[in-house]
């Protein structure tokens, strides 16, 4: 699957049925009240909070509007675990009032970590895959400290392609991977060949208890183009659609060069080095 289109299913996590319900009905709870309410944690410069219907537009050469999807995005809280808090990506989270949604941020502060502790699971599996210590990533540069964030999204209306209105537009996750829960509404499409003419378009299905998992661009280039970042979307059908995504990324200083297992004198390096921040 990682050679191929860079998405795969992963069970038996850990991640309780019960807490997963819970976040997304928190989730929901908070993207049915009032407009006013919600844009009193509009997003931050940190990237953290609220953001509305249309902010985002993923694929401009394609849409004539931004993403049919409004979303509230959490993540680490520098504070706790000692993060520089004048970096990008690193800083307070912003909360709804406790008043308005009594339980919400200990419910998504709960899933959140669980949702970091599958992922770095998966991170030491990758590093198997890719012939590296099993513990490889788990550094201060790389996923010790890492930029992780966890989006809601809530998602509306009907998209038509052939006029340039998306739930979400085109994209790959720039970052080293994404573990998305949804709430089972089909939607999610990828599409294995960019270049072709025309793209080719196919469904991924929901899993009961299953997770989705997508790799990003940085684990493509740390593999040497071996493991795939792949383009995908989401089209709406009518029906309101909730989904979860985690996005992991690694530390704000990382440099991602070529892996050594993935180079040699007959497979040099695709990618000049660079800085996960950049």
């Amino acid at each position: 699957a990682c050679l191929d289109c860079g998405f795969f299913y992963v069970v038996n996590h850990g991640i309780s049925e019960e807490l997963k319900e819970e976040a997304f009905e928190q989730s929901k709870r908070f993207f049915t009240l009032p407009l006013e309410e919600k844009m009193k944690v509009l997003r931050n410069e940190k990237y953290r909070g609220y953001a509305p219907f249309h902010d985002s537009l993923l694929d401009p050469k394609n849409q004539v509007r931004g993403d049919y999807k409004e979303g509230f995005t959490i993540g680490m809280e520098g504070s706790k675990v000692g993060l520089h808090e004048d970096k990008p990506f690193h800083g307070p989270n912003i909360w709804p009032n406790p008043d308005v949604l009594p339980g919400w941020q200990e419910t998504m502060e709960k899933y959140y970590q669980e949702a970091l502790r599958v992922c770095k699971s998966i991170a030491r599996i990758m590093a198997l895959a890719l012939d590296l210590d099993e513990h490889y990533f788990d550094t201060p540069e790389m996923l010790r400290n890492p930029i992780a964030d966890m989006v809601l999204f809530h998602y509306e209306g009907m998209s038509d392609p052939s006029k340039g209105i998306y739930a979400c537009g085109a994209h790959s996750d720039f970052g080293m991977m994404s573990l998305l829960a949804t709430d089972g509404v089909m939607g999610l499409q990828i599409c294995k060949d960019k270049d072709a003419k025309p793209q080719k378009w196919e469904y991924i299905p929901s899993i009961k208890g299953a997770y989705i998992v997508n790799l990003g661009d940085l684990l493509e280039r740390w593999s040497n183009g071996y493991f795939k970042s792949t383009l995908h979307r989401v089209l709406g059908n009518g029906q309101d659609r909730y989904s979860i995504p985690f996005f992991l990324k690694p530390s704000h200083d990382c440099i991602i060069e070529c892996l050594p297992t993935c180079q040699n004198e007959n497979n040099l390096p695709k990618y000049p080095a660079i800085k996960c921040s950049t």
